[in-house]
């Protein structure tokens, strides 16, 4: 193991993350008694212009009026991108009204580490000049070209950064890359046309110590579509999925839970890696498969998961 280690920075259950756009108080409150994991209130691009400045008066009255960590919820607000005159007004009105209610702040189209440099020192001058306790986080969004051609530094950033996202839609847009539905395949590529995309994103998630959410799927109708997508961004790292629609919720926690078998399995290795440790030995067997310290580590990482579910409750 390199002498270099970047620990996880902040461990959060993020299997489901349910976007709602904040110009609508009904949707928002479903989403707070939902089983989502994870919700994000959008200020950006589920909110039409117009609706801005009120998208914003609700999402800091939801995040006032509403205990979500009493609901087992972790509560995002999603800002307007730095290229627009909102964000600065986002993250000030948001911060200095409810800067001890939210738990991140979810800031779109990151490009460069600069993108997050502006964000963090608004956010450290609103939360000492309020005096708050409390420490907001911060989530990058990656769905543009420039910020997965610069995610690596993006990653290496530190701060407050907590996690990356795959924004595929946007992503899809600034690749030009014919694409047949938001998160979907197009059947002209043999493959899945985002696995090179989204292994990039996590390697340096996991190089820098962030945890690694995969992005939406637009067609609410196809759960199998969205589940196989899940499953992908499963098996490439990624610890969650959003969810653009409350049926989707249900999909991902299925998906990103480790089964019981995997759990129960995960807790032996670790019983027969510590009788092997007291009996001087370095690696053991487990059902006529060798384990050793590596074994542990990925047993660790579905315990850690396992446990998180059993504390929500």
């Amino acid at each position: 193991m390199s002498h270099t280690l970047h620990p996880l920075r902040r461990q959060r259950l993020q299997r489901s993350e349910l976007a709602v756009p904040a110009s609508n108080p009904t949707m928002v409150e479903k989403a707070a008694d939902s089983e989502a994991d994870y919700v994000f209130l959008d200020l950006e691009d589920a909110v039409a212009p117009p609706e801005k400045e009120q998208a914003r008066r609700n999402a800091i009255q939801a995040l006032n009026d509403i205990d979500w960590a009493a609901k087992g919820k972790t509560v995002s607000v999603r800002i307007n991108g730095l290229d627009t005159h909102y964000m600065y007004r986002d993250v000030v009105d948001v911060m200095e009204q409810a800067g001890d209610r939210v738990h991140t702040l979810l800031v779109p189209k990151v490009g460069v580490p600069a993108d997050l440099y502006m964000v963090e020192a608004m956010v450290n001058q609103i939360e000492q000049g309020k005096g708050y306790q409390t420490r907001v986080g911060l989530e990058a969004l990656i769905e543009t070209a420039l910020g997965m051609a610069n995610v690596e530094e993006i990653a290496r950033f530190g701060g407050r950064l907590e996690a990356l996202h795959f924004g595929v839609a946007d992503y899809a847009a600034s690749m030009r890359a014919r694409t047949v539905n938001i998160g979907g395949l197009n059947p002209n590529y043999p493959g899945d046309q985002w696995h090179a995309s989204i292994t990039r994103m996590v390697v340096a998630c996991r190089a820098y110590g962030l945890r690694a959410v995969d992005g939406p799927f637009g067609d609410f109708s196809d759960p199998e579509g969205y589940k196989d997508g899940a499953r992908r961004a499963a098996a490439l790292g990624c610890e969650g999925k959003w969810a653009i629609h409350p049926s989707q919720i249900a999909l991902a926690n299925e998906v990103f839970s480790p089964p019981e078998s995997e759990v129960t399995r995960a807790r032996r290795i670790i019983e027969e890696l510590r009788k092997a440790e007291a009996e001087g030995r370095g690696a053991a067997a487990l059902d006529g498969k060798m384990i050793d310290a590596a074994s542990e580590r990925m047993a660790m990482n579905v315990i850690t998961v396992a446990d998180a579910i059993a504390a929500k409750g």
